[in-house]
């Protein structure tokens, strides 16, 4: 009867059920507890450093930048991407495959850090850093190979942490233009980019944060989307592109959502993928039923407070 009793309770939860993904510390807790079924003896010291530090820059507390002005790229964003990579990792441990600590702890450094390059410094007073939507991955890697060598990082830590941040890169076609500097560099390099992809599709709040996604894309002159609406309408089509990238450039990193919440928490379904499609046909449902007249009918109202009510948002912001 228990069993049966457990097995039903495991039918009924969600995604967002496990962790309480608005609490960083929370996260960095499930992180660790992960990284310590796999490594009993893991050092926490220089990845919980890091985690700090990147929290300061966020929050502008961090010396020579200012806080984060990105609604969508927030810290929210960094700390999903962080938890899904490390849980790509476990489920991949869990399914036999199996990477050294030295270097899962320079994949879930990329992660923490593969998002930099929107925070803008301290001298840098116009915009927001949507602005930099286009390059961000190479500020990124700047402000990560910085960071890294003043904490003495070796020249190949950075190289191996600079490959990473190339996978996150949509434009990247990492077969011919990224040259990994082994197999558990290519492997890592891989989970990042899907767990950036995955992390951020399966938030809770991932529709109400789409209009701050058109601000940033408005901001930087992304070609192809010309009202918050249209980035809606599209946003479904993003979601087939991003499971051929999946599929085909990211070698099916996905594959290890499943045997990790097997293992974790014992539900054998991929919840992070089951919250993506809820996503979608929420947005779907409700594009067709209300057309440009959706704010209403996002599901957190507190964010939907905070949006533009116009239906279309012009091309031109003010920030």
């Amino acid at each position: 009867m228990l069993a049966k009793k457990r097995l039903k309770q495991a039918e009924t939860v969600g995604f967002a059920d496990l962790i309480d993904m608005n609490n960083p510390q929370q996260v960095r807790e499930e992180v660790h507890y992960l990284l310590t079924l796999m490594f009993p003896h893991f050092d926490f010291a220089a990845l919980d450093q890091m985690f700090a530090d990147v929290l300061l820059l966020f929050q502008g507390r961090y010396p020579g930048y200012r806080a984060c002005n990105t609604r969508y790229h927030d810290l929210k964003h960094t700390t999903d991407c962080f938890l899904a990579l490390a849980r790509l990792i476990h489920g991949a441990s869990v399914d036999g495959l199996k990477l050294g600590p030295h270097p899962v702890f320079l994949g879930l450094a990329s992660s923490l850090l593969h998002d930099t390059g929107y925070i803008q410094t301290s001298d840098d007073l116009t915009g927001t850093g949507g602005k930099y939507t286009l390059n961000h991955v190479e500020r990124s890697i700047a402000f990560m190979e910085q960071y890294l060598l003043e904490h003495g990082y070796s020249n190949t830590d950075r190289e191996f942490c600079r490959l990473c941040l190339k996978c996150t890169d949509l434009n990247v076609h990492l077969a011919t233009e990224v040259h990994f500097l082994n197999k558990d560099n290519e492997i890592l390099g891989k989970m990042l980019g899907t767990a950036d992809l995955l992390g951020q599709m399966a938030d809770r709040t991932y529709l109400e944060k789409l209009p701050s996604l058109y601000r940033e894309f408005a901001e930087a002159g992304v070609p192809g989307f010309g009202s918050e609406l249209e980035l809606m309408e599209k946003t479904p089509a993003f979601w087939e592109f991003t499971q051929k990238r999946l599929a085909t450039e990211l070698d099916n990193m996905d594959r290890f959502m499943r045997p990790h919440f097997r293992v974790r928490w014992g539900i054998d379904r991929d919840l992070n993928r089951e919250m993506i499609e809820a996503n979608i046909a929420y947005l779907k449902k409700i594009l067709k039923t209300y057309g440009p007249d959706y704010h209403p009918y996002l599901r957190r109202r507190r964010l939907a407070r905070i949006l533009p009510r116009r239906s279309h948002l012009r091309k031109t912001l003010h920030f």
